[in-house]
């Protein structure tokens, strides 16, 4: 037994954070605001919150794998985000690597 509890919750940590983005990537195949993005992730097994969630999406947005716009919705502003042009590319081809690695790791163990 590793003497640092934390030690598994770290490396789930670190094992999630990469995953999230391919999922939020994925789910922005359909336009979404924060708030949907967020439920609809949940419904699907993938808890993140708000703390995390914005942070990830204004930093895909400022490397071009998200377009984002606001409206008027309810009378409310709100930021609705969907995948860009390369946003598409780059999620087809972290699916392709997720696949390998996935092939892999069923080998392996």
């Amino acid at each position: 037994m590793p003497t640092d509890p934390n030690i598994f919750d770290n490396l789930r940590l670190e094992l999630r954070r990469g995953l999230l983005i391919v999922a939020v990537l994925a789910q922005l195949r359909r336009e979404h605001y924060g708030y949907t993005l967020r439920k609809d992730l949940s419904v699907l097994g993938i808890e993140i919150d708000e703390g995390t969630l914005y942070p990830l999406l204004r930093r895909l947005e400022s490397q071009g794998l998200l377009e984002s716009e606001w409206r008027e919705e309810n009378n409310r502003q709100k930021r609705f985000y969907k995948l860009s042009k390369d946003g598409r590319q780059i999620l087809k081809q972290l699916l392709a690597e997720l696949d390998q690695i996935n092939a892999s790791l069923t080998r392996i163990i």
